[in-house]
Formats: structure tokens, sequence, C-alpha cells
């Protein structure tokens, strides 16, 4: 009986979340009503640890938003043309134009994450990189473009389970790569990766948002909240519009002192 309760429990959970979730998703279908009749031009970009839940969470965005003006990009291995033009060059045809949403699914910060830790670029790279970001996004937004940027953040018990369970999984076998094996042999280089993109990139125009994501149903919920309360317009319901800032915060450099980011 106390495991029929607790199954019980469990799937009216899931029940609140579903309804929930359909509740901000309705939501979202304003704010794209509302960027497309003022021509606004909006960047998310999702950066994250391997397994972080940014494929997850970037569906639950657009699963009900108009496939003309929503644009996820989720860019392949440099090429060595890519290699020889200007860093930020292969992402620029893909930056939204006037009434299109687009969703970058990790972006020109992988210079600061997997590039540097896996040794992809040279010092000399990365730190141009760092000199280079902000003012290259500053201008974006000067040109109308608003950027939001998360990060979501996972705990090493939790990544090491999402690992396990993709490569177990046949429906995710298509997310497994071979840098998969080393992100946790390496977990301690990437947090010191995070830790400092973080305190380098972001920038009262340009900040960077955590998402504490161990628990993805309530990461999705919360991303979903403060990108309505980021962008909101007049229809947003603003009871709506209202993360738990226990899930999502904007990055402080006293976070990491606090204990608020993943170690």
């Amino acid at each position: 009986m106390p495991n029929r309760i607790k199954a019980r429990h469990k799937n009216n959970g899931h029940g609140r979340n579903k309804a929930e979730l359909r509740e901000l998703q309705i939501e979202l279908v304003k704010i794209q009503k509302h960027i497309i009749k003022h021509d606004h031009k909006v960047l998310v970009i999702f950066e994250g640890r391997d397994a972080s839940g940014k494929d997850g969470t970037i569906k639950r965005i657009v699963e009900h938003l108009s496939p003309r003006e929503t644009n996820v990009v989720a860019l392949g291995k440099p090429t060595d043309r890519d290699g020889a033009s200007w860093y930020f060059q292969r992402y620029v045809p893909h930056l939204p134009a006037a009434q299109e949403l687009v969703l970058f699914n990790r972006s020109w910060y992988n210079r600061a994450g997997v590039e540097r830790v896996m040794g992809f670029c040279t010092d000399k790279q990365y730190e141009q990189f760092i000199e280079d970001v902000l003012p290259f996004e500053h201008m974006l937004i000067g040109s109308g473009i608003q950027i939001l940027k998360y990060y979501l953040d996972i705990g090493k018990k939790e990544q090491k389970r999402r690992l396990k369970d993709r490569r177990h999984d046949p429906l995710k076998l298509w997310k497994t790569s071979p840098i998969d094996d080393v992100a946790v042999k390496h977990w301690n280089a990437y947090t010191e990766a995070r830790d400092q993109m973080l305190a380098h990139t972001s920038s009262p125009l340009s900040p960077w948002i955590v998402v504490r994501a161990d628990d993805k149903q309530s990461a999705h919920l919360n991303v979903i909240r403060d990108l309505l309360a980021r962008l909101a317009c007049p229809q947003t319901d603003k009871h709506l519009a209202a993360p738990d800032l226990g899930f999502v915060f904007p990055f402080d450099k006293a976070h990491d002192r606090a204990g608020l980011l993943a170690t």
C-alpha cells in the first residue's frame, strides 16, 4: 500500500507539472505574437555541462511556437574554414532578424568551455575570446537584438546518472559522443572553466542567468517563467512570470562562495 500511495503522489505531481507547463506554454505563444507584432529580435543562449538538460529545456520552450519565426541552432564541429575565419563568423548567419526568436543550444561560449578544457583552442585564442565576447554582445544589443544567457548547472552525481542513462536508452543514443566519456573525468577543469566564464562574461547588459538543473521538471518550468518575466508583454500573466529564485537567479561572483553553484 505505501508503494501505491507513493506512486499515486508521484503521478499527481507529474500531472500538476504537465498542467503548469501548458499554462506557461500558452504565455510563450502570447510573447511570440508580441515579438512578431513589434518586430523584436530575441536570442536565447543555453550553456551547461554535458547532460545538463539543454535539449529538453529548449524542446519545452519551442513545442507550441510558430516554426516560421522560431529557430533552434545547434552547430556541429567547426570546419577547417571556420578555424580560418573570425571566431564569431559562423554564428552570425543564425542571429535573429525582426520577428524572430532564436535559441542557441551551445554557442560561441564553446570556446570558454569544452574548447578550453579539451585543448581545442590555444591560451591566446581563449584570452582573445574573453576580451572580445562582451563587446560583440553589446554590439548586437545595440543593433536591437535582445540577448538572454542561461547556464544550466548540475551536480557531478546527477551528470553521471544522466550520462549512464543515455548509454542504456536506445532513444537517447544520438546524444552520446566520445566527449561524454571524459566529461566526469575532467569535472574539476570544467568547474574552473565555468567559474571563469561566468565571472568574466556577465555584464549588466548581458548577464548570465544560472539555473539549478538537477531537477529537470523544475528547471524547465522555471526557465520558462524567467523567460516570460524578461520578455514580458502587456498580455503576460504576471503571476506565471515569477520564477522560483531557488532555481533561477542572475549570476553573482558571491554565488560560488555561497555554495549555489555545483562543485
